[in-house]
């Protein structure tokens, strides 16, 4: 686990307020990949960075959450050649929605229920996957505090 630390790349969280996931819409930028797709708040390692601390940097800065470590679940850990991340759930009360603020990159969000992202044509098909394995295991569909 300790080479799987030191080794990311990036961190994703789906970030659950209540009954709905909060997706976000990545952009058309020329050479992006998945463009145009539903996609989870999350990005790539600065520095020495965790990988919780990467996951709750990327949420406030895509979308204004504050999330804690304490408020992470380690869901995923994806290995794609020698790229390594990280995907964390977090479930917020459901009021935590109103304090969404959209960062700016990407195309803009939406709160669905996760059951739509699974089977949206557009969603990031291995985010997808990590989405539905995730929601067979029992996850919880409200606040975890």
């Amino acid at each position: 686990m300790e080479r799987l630390r030191d080794r990311f790349a990036g961190a994703k969280v789906m970030v659950f307020t209540g009954p709905h996931l909060i997706a976000l819409w990545r952009d058309e930028t020329p050479g992006i990949v998945f463009p145009g797709c539903l996609d989870f708040p999350g990005g790539g390692r600065e520095g020495g960075e965790s990988p919780e601390t990467c996951a709750i940097r990327e949420a406030e800065e895509e979308i204004g959450l504050k999330l804690r470590v304490a408020d992470l679940t380690l869901v995923h850990i994806r290995e794609h050649g020698d790229q390594i991340s990280w995907f964390f759930a977090a479930h917020l009360p459901e009021a935590s929605l109103k304090m969404v603020v959209f960062g700016g990159e990407g195309a803009g969000w939406q709160a669905m229920p996760p059951d739509e992202f699974v089977t949206h044509p557009k969603a990031i098909p291995h985010f997808a996957e990590i989405l539905s394995a995730y929601l067979k295991d029992g996850a919880p569909l409200g606040p975890s505090n």
